[in-house]
């Protein structure tokens, strides 16, 4: 197990407002975030942030240590809120913008949160339920808030009056968030502290794509300890205070969350937010308009982007960094990539209960199709089914120990307990290879691997051959129950124009599949059902 270097140990830090204190003052006149043609310096989101916090603490009735969700695209406000909330010593909870009334509903009386910072967009859903939740204190900000005056109020009148963004809403109790930021009392520096050490940061719901959301508890230890790892492995591909980086992912998610949120202000970089990544075309011209040399994203996003009509218009000749989680990559996007931008894709693995990074690929060391070597001081066991150690080169289910580690799961002991061994060891129900140099493959998710009489067939490795025959965008395997083999493979394709016929995609499959991995079933689909990060939910491709 590797060390982290001296000067990237996280006992530097006994908190998350320490840190960000130490980006204002080492960064302070820097280039922190832009967004919708604004541009806010270090400098500047620490002091609208301090404000911020002042007003949570001292004219409101929340106290440090309450819950507050933030629900919020990729708009400057995020990151002035996130910071707000730690200074003040609130407990953060990301919480999915796209989220229906009744997912709200779901999470904030799960998570017990007493407050909200809240886009207007969303306050009718947040109308209907929000006399269920304990919610006191609601502050809604509007898109063009922390723009410029007459920016602010085109694009406000656009998002409500042209547009039509915003649905009618009533929360006559509501604080705005422009009267927050402007309010000019001075924090305590005793109750900043409040949050530290051990005690919960942020509570981020997993994604749930294979069963309920549950809130991961983070630490501020947890966090910390995550940065320093991944700016090991970040310093090797990106200059400190230099790079421009796209911020396309949302940075509820806890991928998006740590890396812009955290890790990139710390190297005094400059991330530049997309709110809607979905707009492929919106955000074709940010990467034209902004010499970005470095891009966060997952494998559809960046399927997506080569599909535009524009893509070749992008100036890719400052681009030196592109990363990949939160998904797979395919083989044959990445190689897709790399052919048309000059940089190849540096994938990784991790997960919400682990802050979330456990490897990356390295540079002079990229394997397509695997997820690298561990992080620093991160160890891994690959277990068989009685949780005993496999020979190198066998697949098994990832254990992952760690200071990334969360602490558990909010207000869910057995699950913690099922989660997480008496050793620390966590069970990231992940099946993996681990080669003799320590490079890891992801094989599948646990939950969705195919029986097919006897044999585990893994959705991940179907897909992925699929994936590359020319007329063929996306796809998606799953098993189906079979009387004979106990399950049978069914495979979702989503093409180009021509279709191939099934008996060319079953051919295809033929050249890359032992027999007992080849579909039975092929279904044409327009798209196939993701989470708002991207994420394939195969779950809803069964019913």
């Amino acid at each position: 197990m590797k060390t982290l270097p001296e000067d990237l140990r996280p006992e530097r830090f006994s908190s998350l407002n320490e840190v960000f204190n130490f980006i204002a003052n080492e960064h302070g006149n820097l280039s922190a975030y832009s967004c919708l043609g604004q541009t806010l310096s270090y400098h500047e989101v620490d002091a609208l942030a301090s404000r911020f916090a002042a007003y949570l603490l001292q004219q409101t009735p929340l106290q440090p240590g309450d819950h507050i969700a933030i629900q919020l695209p990729n708009l400057l406000q995020f990151p002035v809120a996130m910071q707000a909330a730690i200074k003040a010593g609130l407990i953060i909870v990301n919480t999915n913008p796209l989220y229906t009334a009744k997912e709200m509903e779901h999470q904030f009386v799960d998570s017990q949160v007493k407050a909200i910072i809240i886009l207007n967009s969303f306050c009718q859903k947040l109308e209907k339920i929000i006399d269920k939740t304990q919610i006191q204190t609601v502050i809604v900000t509007r898109l063009g808030d922390l723009q410029s005056p007459i920016r602010r109020a085109i694009l406000n009148f656009a998002a409500n009056t042209l547009r039509r963004m915003v649905p009618p809403y009533r929360l006559p109790a509501a604080i705005d968030f422009i009267k927050c930021i402007a309010y000019t009392g001075q924090l305590n520096g005793q109750v900043i502290e409040h949050g530290k050490g051990d005690k919960v940061a942020v509570i981020l719901y997993t994604g749930g794509t294979t069963g309920p959301s549950k809130g991961a508890m983070l630490s501020h230890n947890n966090l910390i300890a995550n940065m320093m790892q991944l700016r090991s492995r970040a310093r090797l591909l990106m200059r400190d205070r230099c790079e421009i980086l796209a911020a396309p992912l949302p940075l509820y998610h806890s991928y998006a969350f740590l890396m812009h949120g955290i890790v990139m202000p710390f190297a005094g970089n400059h991330n530049v937010l997309i709110p809607n990544p979905r707009d492929i075309g919106s955000f074709i011209k940010v990467l034209r308009n902004y010499p970005i040399s470095g891009l966060i994203g997952i494998n559809t996003l960046y399927l997506a982007l080569m599909r535009h009509k524009d893509f070749n218009k992008i100036n890719f000749s400052q681009i030196r960094f592109c990363a990949a989680g939160g998904m797979p990559m395919s083989t044959s996007v990445a190689d897709q990539w790399q052919q048309a931008t000059g940089c190849e894709i540096y994938e990784g693995y991790g997960l919400t209960e682990c802050s979330p990074a456990i490897t990356v690929n390295l540079p002079g060391e990229v394997k397509i199709g695997t997820v690298g070597r561990l992080m620093p001081e991160t160890e891994l066991r690959v277990v068989n089914e009685a949780g005993e150690d496999v020979p190198v080169g066998e697949r098994g289910e990832a254990w992952v120990r760690g200071p990334q580690v969360m602490l558990g799961y909010w207000q869910q002991e057995q699950a913690t307990k099922e989660a997480i061994t008496a050793d620390g060891w966590f069970k990231t129900g992940d099946y993996v290879m681990v080669d003799e140099k320590g490079v890891i493959t992801i094989v599948d998710r646990k939950k969705d691997m195919i029986l097919v009489s006897g044999f585990n067939v893994f959705p991940n490795e179907i897909e992925d051959w699929v994936n590359q025959h020319p007329a063929i965008m996306e796809s998606a395997a799953i098993g189906e129950p079979d009387e004979r083999t106990g399950e049978r493979i069914k495979l979702f394709v989503v093409c180009s124009d021509p279709t191939p016929n099934e008996e060319a995609i079953i051919a295809h499959c033929k050249e890359g599949l032992t027999a007992y991995k080849i579909p039975r079933q092929i279904v044409y689909a327009a798209d196939l059902p993701k989470s708002n990060v991207g994420k394939v939910i195969r779950r809803k491709l069964r019913h």
